[in-house]
């Protein structure tokens, strides 16, 4: 995640309460993207210190779990540049700029001279970003479905260009062997249907059955993916795009909530000024009155309830709103008190790092080290497949 300010609502309901619920079913790394910032915000870097740290108290307050998932920022682990810098050489520039975000955040962004080096690479740098830690699962909105086939598309022509290593074949069947005789009968069925008739089940199938398998050791194990699909090694892995479902959080004024737009809620708000911005927030036009009836429909405050409000408060609504029965104050009332609930205890859990920094300090050491430590077993491999792992 970018770190541009503080986070509201729309990112909670949006990202964060998948992160936390993810954590607990894989292992994840989580990043503060401080250099993706620099894309687009290259002329105003003082703000991204102070964002970096509200940003990552806001994940520990919205209950992301250091202990369960890796937490670090990504310009503390600079094997992500090195990555991309090697990358770099064998991306096609017509790759970069076909990817359909380039073009669409130059004619959004107009304010800022986007004709960049850094703006046309960041697809790139994103696959860095992917690539390094071996990822087999990126959670994205459809939108950025483009980017993760960008990197497979790249971890392909790298394991095409550089997977050959001395005597690969004979390698490679040597770890069909250590299958078993069964399974490796199996392997080789579904590799023949794959590369003869272009399977693509016989394919997927071959790859669960790889994936099953606890006694291979990793070299073995990115030989066979790469001799299953005719290729060598397999140094990158391909990651699979993992579709989160989408979520829009409305804002204060009935539209997605935004920065942009101006009517967001952020995540630890003062309770007082969350009250107030919901009890100004715009009704029914047609409601001039508190005699007057109106339409929930037509209310940006029913967006809300329909998030925050039960399935009886919600009926209340309806029914009161359409005869008048209640008035506006009094239909804000229950949203106030849902979205208060929500944010208390993430209010009390970035208290305790509030008061003290340094806690925030050690959970991102800690976790950078983790990611380095990772990062460093894929660069390794990379560089001795471009031949640069000389001493």
């Amino acid at each position: 995640m970018r770190p541009t300010g503080s986070l509201h609502l729309g990112h909670y309901h949006g990202v964060l309460k998948n992160w936390v619920e993810m954590q607990h079913q894989y292992e994840c790394l989580f990043f503060v993207a401080d250099w993706h910032a620099l894309t687009t915000h290259y002329d105003s870097p003082q703000v991204i210190e102070q964002s970096v740290w509200d940003m990552v108290i806001d994940w520990l307050a919205a209950g992301v779990d250091p202990a369960q998932a890796t937490l670090f920022i990504q310009s503390r682990v600079p094997e992500h540049a090195e990555l991309n810098l090697l990358l770099s050489m064998i991306t096609p520039l017509g790759w970069l700029e076909r990817v359909p975000t380039y073009k669409d955040q130059q004619e959004k962004l107009t304010s800022k001279d986007l004709t960049t080096y850094g703006f046309l690479g960041y697809p790139l740098l994103m696959s860095a970003d992917i690539l390094i830690y071996r990822a087999t699962k990126v959670p994205v909105g459809e939108d950025q479905i483009p980017h993760i086939e960008f990197t497979r598309e790249l971890a392909r022509r790298f394991n095409h260009m550089y997977g050959r290593e001395p005597g690969f074949e004979e390698k490679a069947e040597a770890a069909v062997k250590k299958l078993g005789g069964k399974k490796a009968r199996l392997y080789a069925e579904l590799r023949t249907r794959f590369q003869e008739q272009g399977d693509d089940e016989a394919l997927e199938s071959a790859k669960s059955l790889l994936d099953e398998q606890q006694n291979l050791s990793l070299g073995d194990r990115e030989r066979l993916f790469g001799y299953l699909e005719g290729g060598g090694k397999m140094i990158l892995s391909e990651p699979q795009a993992m579709l989160t479902a989408a979520s829009r959080m409305p804002g204060l004024d009935g539209q997605k909530m935004s920065k942009s737009y101006n009517n967001t809620i952020s995540l630890r708000e003062d309770e007082a000024e969350v009250s107030k911005k919901i009890r100004t927030m715009p009704t029914d036009p047609a409601r001039i009155r508190r005699t007057d009836a109106g339409d929930p429909e037509k209310c940006p405050v029913w967006q809300l309830h329909k998030v925050y409000s039960s399935d009886a408060i919600k009926q209340w609504v309806q029914q009161g709103c359409k005869s008048a029965g209640i008035g506006c104050i009094e239909c804000k009332q229950p949203v106030i008190a849902g979205v208060l609930e929500e944010q208390k205890p993430m209010r009390e859990r970035a208290q305790l790092y509030l008061d003290d920094p340094s806690l925030v300090r050690n959970i991102i050491a800690d976790g950078c080290e983790k990611a380095r430590k990772l990062a460093n077993e894929t660069m390794r491999d990379v560089r001795e497949a471009m031949g640069l792992g000389y001493n």
